[in-house]
């Protein structure tokens, strides 16, 4: 019976072993971020509450300022051609990394929309941004805008919806839901292959040679797992037709953008959306995937102007 004991004892031992060498091999966080770790890095930074955030403020001091949320993992650069197209034409461009993101920090605490709010705000607060401000988010960033919105009416002129998260999230597989084995378990089979993922986006992946490359800088900074299992997590059970509902309560204009062959929030959500806020003035985009304001960069742009430009100057 010993002997017995002693062989599963040591069996588990060698398992043990093996998986964490299979973690080690395959995870791609190797590095801690930084001052010295962002020394090369573009954009600005400010210490908030939960730690640093980075962030890029464009245009004219004096122009109408809009902020831009990214979605889940993709850093703030998903925004470049509209970040570079409205402050051309004289608005004040605010975005940012979410925690756990891009050059920003990645706490060990609760993503939640909590977090993602005070983010905002303090991030809004140390520009001296006090007045009301339009918001786009897209995908996740429908989430993290539509909260805000919805808890700030008074601070938001307009909210603009690119191809947005919709209905109730599930949360993360239950299988990674189990405490310590969970997170290693997505650490080691989930995360490396992220960056491949983030082609799926797309309806011609060819046109974005460097677009895993660039994913693939954050994804060395440990935190970053974590944060994306901690914001799922976070999600569970969250109802967005709740949140789009609370955003049309508090009588905020909603633009709705939506590529026509989105995979990964696929194009008939859009009908849950419009329901919650049907007031939303709706643009489905031809021949575009998740991200319309990439693959019909000049198009969606120009509707995004259009947008801003006749909105009044006060709610």
């Amino acid at each position: 019976m010993k002997r017995a004991l002693s062989i599963v004892v040591a069996a588990l031992a060698v398992v043990c072993v093996l998986c964490y060498a299979v973690y080690v091999r395959r995870n791609p966080e190797t590095r801690t971020l930084d001052d010295a770790a962002r020394r090369g890095a573009t954009g600005k930074f400010v210490r908030l509450s939960d730690g640093v955030t980075h962030y890029e403020l464009l245009g004219p001091d004096s122009g109408a300022p809009v902020i831009l949320v990214h979605g889940f993992s993709v850093p703030y650069y998903i925004w470049d051609s509209t970040a570079a197209t409205l402050s051309a034409k004289g608005y004040r461009v605010l975005r940012y990394d979410e925690y756990g993101r891009g050059w920003s920090d990645r706490p060990k605490a609760q993503y939640d929309a909590d977090m993602y709010e005070r983010q905002i705000k303090e991030l809004l607060d140390s520009l001296h941004i006090t007045g009301p401000v339009h918001m786009a988010g897209v995908s996740m960033g429908g989430w993290v805008t539509g909260t805000y919105a919805g808890r700030n009416p008074d601070r938001v002129r307009s909210l603009i919806l690119v191809d947005p998260v919709a209905g109730n999230s599930g949360g993360p597989p239950s299988g990674f839901r189990v405490p310590a084995v969970g997170s290693v378990a997505w650490q080691t089979f989930v995360v490396p292959g992220m960056a491949d993922g983030q082609m799926s986006d797309f309806v011609h992946p060819d046109r974005f040679p460097d677009w895993k490359n660039r994913y693939r800088e954050q994804m060395q900074f440990r935190g970053f797992g974590r944060a994306l299992l901690s914001t799922l997590s976070a999600r569970t059970g969250v109802s967005m037709d709740s949140v789009y509902r609370t955003v049309a309560t508090g009588n905020v204009p909603v633009l709705l953008i939506w590529g026509k062959k989105d995979n990964t929030v696929p194009f008939a959500n859009n009908a849950s959306v419009r329901a919650a806020i049907p007031n939303a003035e709706f643009h489905p985009i031809d021949d575009a995937g998740h991200l319309p304001i990439l693959e019909r960069a000049a198009y969606t742009d120009s509707i995004i102007l259009a947008w801003l430009e006749k909105q009044p100057k006060a709610r």
